[in-house]
């Protein structure tokens, strides 16, 4: 069976329960893993990842402590703190990540040219330029 697109598995399951089971033990290359992780996030507005979106920033892993770059399209955007929940929800999931901070980056601003190749594909299926 095909792999669903971030667009398709949103619109069979709304997102979250969607998500990949935790990975049974700590993997090489924690940032990878997170990243991989963070593409199951959905934006709440539209059915993209946010790292394809462009609002991941950067994705460090320390001593289990996953710290996540994110920006917003807006300063005022009202899905922030859905946003922010999700990540925390989304990576706490996992066993080898002992807590997730998240800090807020709006230099350089949120632009549409940050959104990923995948992100405009995944736009241009739901009917969304970019």
């Amino acid at each position: 069976m095909a792999e669903l697109t971030a667009i398709q598995a949103s619109q069979v399951s709304g997102g979250r329960d969607r998500w990949s089971e935790p990975l049974s033990e700590a993997p090489a290359d924690g940032e990878a893993a997170l990243t991989e992780a963070l593409r199951e996030v959905l934006d709440p507005e539209l059915p993209v990842s946010l790292v394809d979106l462009g609002l991941v920033r950067g994705v460090e892993f320390d001593s289990g402590v996953a710290r996540v770059a994110l920006t917003f399209t807006a300063t005022a955007c009202p899905c922030m703190d859905f946003i922010k929940e999700d990540v925390r929800d989304r990576l706490g999931r996992e066993p080898w990540v002992r807590s997730v901070e998240i800090v807020e980056v709006w230099d350089p601003p949120w632009t549409t040219e940050s959104i990923t190749e995948r992100g405009r594909r995944e736009l241009a299926r739901f009917g969304v330029g970019a």
